[in-house]
């Protein structure tokens, strides 16, 4: 049966940051999705809600769903909103979860801290775009540098962005989670705070700690993601039941 994965980027990125996550599905012949969310990449001129990024995950799942399988993953705020969406009430038809760079729970002091520091970043000369492209011209491969921001950033959807994730029930919904389930993080990423607590919430689920990579861990170390993404695939094909025999 096909397997379709369909990619949900962090916050301020776009669907570019998964290039060579696509290119690697495109050389084994499966189908890849990389979605813009509202208020970034081509969608950067609407309004950031909650409502319309479950919609715009929803639709990518359930269309790849009348295909056969789906692998959902989700980055950095991509992510926290996936586990919101995969542990519905209303279980959707995903069949296989990664979840990267978003183990801490949104809430409180936490989030308030990133919330000021994003908006002081804001305000610098150029929105803060110098330092930030200083240090991504530092950490990030040639073959992800120029992919991470081809879509442009969405420096206006940010700090809606972040106050929407404060309403999500995260808990709850990793505690309905039932799909095989892969927490992949950055060894030196700053938001690994609640990795144990959310792993534990999800039966069977792994964490994966990627040496040497910070939050950015998809445009890092493309080659050990791509693996994952391998792995959750051969465990996907391996649970499924086997095709009919020919008469």
């Amino acid at each position: 049966m096909a397997t379709t994965v369909v990619m949900v980027h962090g916050i301020r990125t776009s669907a570019t940051m998964w290039r060579a996550q696509v290119e690697h599905l495109q050389r084994r012949g499966i189908d890849a999705v990389a979605l813009d969310l509202p208020g970034h990449g081509a969608r950067m001129a609407e309004q950031f809600t909650l409502e319309g990024a479950f919609g715009t995950i929803d639709r990518a799942v359930r269309d790849a769903a009348e295909r056969g399988r789906v692998l959902l993953v989700g980055h950095s705020m991509g992510g926290l909103v996936s586990i919101e969406y995969v542990g519905g009430a209303d279980r959707p038809p995903v069949d296989a979860f990664i979840a990267a760079s978003c183990t801490a729970i949104p809430r409180g002091v936490a989030l308030q801290t990133y919330r000021s520091l994003a908006r002081g970043f804001d305000r610098l000369p150029g929105r803060g775009a110098p330092i930030a492209e200083w240090v991504l011209d530092r950490t990030l491969p040639a073959e992800t540098r120029a992919d991470f921001g081809a879509g442009g950033y969405a420096y206006d959807a940010q700090d809606t962005a972040l106050r929407s994730l404060s309403v999500l029930d995260l808990l709850g919904a990793l505690g309905r989670i039932r799909i095989p389930t892969w927490f992949v993080n950055g060894q030196f990423d700053q938001l690994r705070i609640n990795e144990r607590l959310v792993t534990s919430r999800v039966p069977g689920a792994e964490l994966i700690v990627v040496p040497r990579t910070s939050h950015l861990v998809t445009a890092m170390r493309p080659r050990v993601f791509n693996a994952v993404i391998d792995v959750a695939l051969a465990t996907m094909d391996a649970a499924a039941p086997p095709a009919p025999s020919g008469s």
